[in-house]
This record gives structure tokens, sequence and C-alpha cells, in this order.
């Protein structure tokens, strides 16, 4: 996984700003993969103080136990009023053992207005040698007083080869690499999810787009596993895609080629298909937003059923 994150432009562009003396007093790295936000935060740490990862500043960064780095919250955790009164006094005691100090603050998409409001002027005007790294999984959240004052990192999502690649890396025992990279949105936790449900994701998938009973089979995706829950809409859109490679007769690009993609194919017009991606799309947003996966997953049934409708009129 290293080798995927240091892959990211954030890394790079950190770690070349501090070797030249041009980084930015505030960083906001935009990274849409939850999971793995901290684990990139750790090694764009790294990448700021110039620290070997075998080295020991390289591992005190690792365990968030160098002195001069200081992680908030911590891990699962939310940053608080309390973590912003601390982060002004910290910001005041001088470098234990260099000339500066790195405060990074995870999962800033979770700062309340009010926390983030009270590190205004601290991002603004920090003291001399402090710098600030932030990170999200969007900019959705941050206010644009924070927006201001930061240099913006956005990470696009990963290439399905850099993915693939990592999964075998990762996973060598496992099966089905390629297709959980092409099914992931570029989002490496979402393959791994993938990955780990052995194909189950892709079936219900197909079994979601086949079954005539859709409220039913709503209803019992709702009271599945909360994994399955998070890999079902990623293993939709690429079963989408590959029955709309077969419907547009260039099946030889799918990466599923059984007879339930054929069957969607034939039941569902190839405009229907192309439009129910975007409607997936559009669901996995109202997800990131904590809305009810059951009724997420009968919308886009309902969706893809009128966009199916429409297109069977038009052809």
């Amino acid at each position: 996984m290293r080798e995927l994150l240091r892959s990211t432009k954030a890394y790079k562009t950190i770690g070349a700003d501090a070797k030249s003396g041009a980084a930015a007093h505030a960083m906001l790295v935009l990274f849409p993969d939850e999971k793995y936000l901290r684990p990139l935060l750790r090694e764009c740490a790294r990448a700021f103080f110039g620290a070997q990862t075998e080295g020991r500043e390289g591992e005190l960064i690792s365990s968030e136990t160098f002195a001069d780095c200081l992680f908030l919250p911590a891990a699962g955790g939310k940053l608080t009023a309390a973590d912003g009164v601390r982060l002004v006094d910290e910001s005041l005691l001088r470098p234990v053992e260099g000339n500066k100090k790195l405060f990074v603050l995870d999962a800033f998409h979770n700062a309340s207005a009010l926390v983030q409001n009270k590190l205004l002027k601290l991002l603004e005007e920090p003291p001399r040698g402090v710098y600030f790294l932030l990170g999200a999984v969007s900019d959705f959240s941050v206010l644009p007083t924070v927006l201001s004052r930061v240099k913006r990192l956005e990470e696009p999502p990963f290439a399905e080869e850099a993915i693939a690649a990592a999964l075998k890396r990762n996973h060598p025992a496992e099966r089905g690499h390629a297709e959980c990279a092409a099914a992931c949105g570029g989002v490496y936790s979402a393959a791994e999810e993938l990955l780990n449900a052995h194909g189950e994701s892709f079936r219900l998938a197909e079994r979601f787009l086949l079954t005539p009973n859709k409220e039913g089979f709503c209803r019992e995706l709702g009271d599945g596993k909360e994994k399955e829950k998070r890999a079902f809409f990623s293993a939709v859109r690429l079963v989408l895609r590959d029955a709309l490679f077969t419907a547009s007769g260039q099946g030889k690009f799918a990466s599923r080629k059984g007879e339930e993609v054929c069957a969607i194919a034939r039941e569902y017009p190839a405009g229907a298909l192309a439009s129910a991606l975007d409607l997936v799309t559009e669901a996995e947003k109202q997800i990131k937003f904590n809305a009810n996966f059951g009724q997420c997953a009968e919308a886009l049934a309902i969706g893809i059923a009128k966009e199916k409708e429409k297109w069977q009129r038009l052809s």
C-alpha cells in the first residue's frame, strides 16, 4: 500500500516543496479513500521531514510519536474545541528536534464549523516554523474561509492498473484483482472490500438488475453486512459497464462475460445502461452523506426502471 500512496501528487509535492524550502504553511490533502486517508497523511508527514521509513524519525512518524509532528484527533475521532485550544498552545512551543513543527489534522471533513473557525487565525498566521497538514475526503464540508487559507492538493482516483497492481502485491492469494480494480471507482479500499467478498458483491449486483421483485430485494440488501453494503454500488457499476460493453458490441472489453451480464445486456437498452451508471454515482454520493442504504438502493432501482422504460419507447 505504501507504494500506491507514495505515487500520489500530495506525497511528491509536499516532499519536493519541503526540500526546496517552499512548503506552504497550511496544506489540505483531498483524498477520496477515507480508510487510507490517515496512512497517506503519515506518508506525507515523512516526506515533509525528509524522513526515511526505516530511520528513527520515519518510525516515530509511523507510530505518531515524533515530538515535532502532532496528529489530531486520535484515529477514528473527530476534532473538538479542546483540540483547537491544544493546537494554539502547542504551536507556541519551539520544535524539540529541528527547526519546524507539523500539525497533522485527520478527517477534517468531519470537523464542525465552530472548530474550523477557531483555527482560522492560526492557519493564516502560524508562528514561525509551524506548518499544518489537513486531510479530508472532499472539500464539501470545509469552510470557504479555511479553503482560502490552504494550499489544496486534490488527488484524482487511482488508475485501474495501479490498483490492480497494489491488490496483487497486498493480496496475492486472492483472485479477481483486475475485476475489483475496474469496479472500485479508483478507491483502493473499495477494491479491497470487493476482493474480500470473493465475488458475492458482483453476484448481488447481477441479481439486483435482473430480479423483477426489486423492492423485496432492496429490503434484503438493507439487512446485509456493512461491508457488503459499501461494496454493492461499486459492483453494480462494473456490471452495468460490462453489460453496456456487451450491448454495444464491445464485449471483448468486459471484465465479466457470464450469462447474467449477457441477460442484462439483452434486457436493458444501451442508453438505459449508460444513464444507469450516472444514477449509481448519485447513489454513492447519497451514501457518503449517511443516507439510508436500503432507500438509496430502492431509489436506484426505480431510476433504472424509468430509464429502461424511456429507452425502450425510443428504440
